[in-house]
């Protein structure tokens, strides 16, 4: 009998563990909305212009302004006429937020992947190379406090959420990485581009590289694209334009938000500071230095052996919102890039993206704000001209043009007279109704 009850003890001991591994509960969740990845690898085509509705990273190329519309596809405006430019088509490419150009291939993120798209005619654009899963898995970010059902990448990747009950065991919950660019921008510019209006007509053509503004996070150096999310860069040989080559992906640090080439030299944005990296071997950038600032947004454009930096409290940089930080940093680079000594610091409003032309510098703070930037020392005291009216996240400069973009649309000013620089055309966002 003593041993007939252990026995029935043992049993129930089972039976109540069964259970537990079995358990299972009701909540109220976001349950993720797929696309396919059927869907996602043969969505790439030319439609249409549509009306700018989110504008992201923009890019100059030839006669063309290429701007993002995020996690869309890309606008192509034309701008061989500077008095009116001309939204003229439209990319489909799900999942895009940076976007470069070599000759007559455009690199564009779509979601995990990396696409090559021939661009040499705009109305007859094709994806030509896709390097699958390159980039890591991410989901969308939430805008409330209910937990995230499971995701299964099987089925495709995550495009949006909805709200749904969900009946699950209930277990260790999996969190994935938050797509970088949903919320927030990113930067670039590179070393070689083009000699501004009046590339080749048609296409976008020409051999040499296009350019970026300073919050975007592609770069293109000799015969290497370089990519970065928050923690990793990603080194592609484009010797053969339309067949990128994946060399390495490599940890480059915490937080990284924009990339910026200049003189063989990559600088990161972080939201911890700047780190220089040499390009002496392309395929495997080297970090030499640092320069570390408090925890905020952080882009970075280079000139004449200075980096001009804009830091600024936001919630997508992790920061305490109850210290607050928006200033533009000037750096005092070494010849070597690896001395950087910090020699003034500007108060500013919210500063977001900036574009350096020899001694202007254009600066998205509080609408758009142009400096003489000769004397380091007194750049405050040199403001040349201030435009409030309208809304600024980054600029391009480029002989004599500034091209702009904002979350009110896309601006062309000329500044061939600083003293008189004048609004050219502009291309509205959709009116929200």
């Amino acid at each position: 009998m003593k041993y007939i009850k252990i026995f029935f003890c043992f049993i129930s001991v089972l039976a109540l563990s069964s259970c537990m591994d079995t358990y299972t509960e009701d909540y109220m969740a976001n349950v993720p909305v797929y696309m396919s990845y059927a869907d996602l690898r043969s969505s790439v085509k030319a439609l249409p212009a549509r009306e700018l509705e989110k504008p992201g990273k923009i890019y100059f190329k030839d006669n063309y302004l290429l701007i993002v519309e995020k996690f869309k596809g890309i606008h192509v405006i034309d701008v061989s006429n500077s008095a009116n430019p001309k939204n003229t088509s439209f990319v489909e490419v799900p999942g895009c937020v940076d976007i470069a150009v070599k000759g007559h291939i455009l690199y564009a993120d779509s979601y995990v992947d990396l696409v090559a798209i021939d661009v040499s005619d705009i109305s007859k654009i094709k994806e030509v190379n896709r390097l699958k899963e390159v980039y890591p898995y991410a989901v969308p970010p939430t805008d409330n406090q209910l937990r995230i059902g499971n995701v299964e990448k099987d089925k495709g990747v995550v495009i949006a959420w909805e709200q749904k009950k969900e009946h699950n065991k209930l277990e260790e919950h999996i969190t994935y990485p938050i797509y970088y660019g949903w919320d927030s921008y990113g930067k670039n510019s590179n070393l070689s581009m083009d000699a501004a209006f009046g590339g080749t007509v048609g296409g976008i053509s020409s051999a040499s590289f296009g350019k970026g503004g300073s919050m975007a996070r592609f770069g293109l150096y000799d015969n290497f694209l370089y990519t970065v999310d928050q923690y990793q860069l990603f080194v592609f040989n484009v010797s053969e334009a339309s067949n990128p080559v994946k060399v390495v992906t490599q940890p480059i640090g915490w937080n990284v938000e924009t990339m910026f080439l200049y003189d063989h030299h990559m600088f990161l944005g972080t939201t911890n500071g700047m780190l220089i990296l040499e390009l002496v071997n392309p395929s495997a950038p080297r970090q030499i230095s640092s320069l570390w600032h408090v925890t905020t947004c952080d882009p970075v454009v280079v000139q004449d052996g200075y980096a001009y930096i804009t830091l600024r409290s936001g919630v997508t940089c992790n920061r305490n919102a109850n210290l607050s930080v928006n200033v533009l940093d000037v750096v005092k680079l070494s010849d070597d890039y690896k001395m950087n000594n910090l020699i003034a610091t500007y108060n500013m409003k919210a500063p977001y993206g900036l574009g350096i032309d020899n001694n202007t510098l254009f600066l998205c703070d509080d609408g758009l704000k142009v400096f003489n930037v000769a004397d380091k020392l007194n750049i405050n005291n040199n403001l040349i001209a201030h435009f409030k009216e309208i809304e600024t996240y980054d600029v391009i400069p480029l002989n004599k043009f500034l091209f702009t973009i904002g979350d009110d649309g896309f601006y062309l000013y000329d500044y061939s007279n600083l003293q008189d620089i004048k609004l050219l055309g502009s291309i509205p966002v959709k009116e929200q109704r």
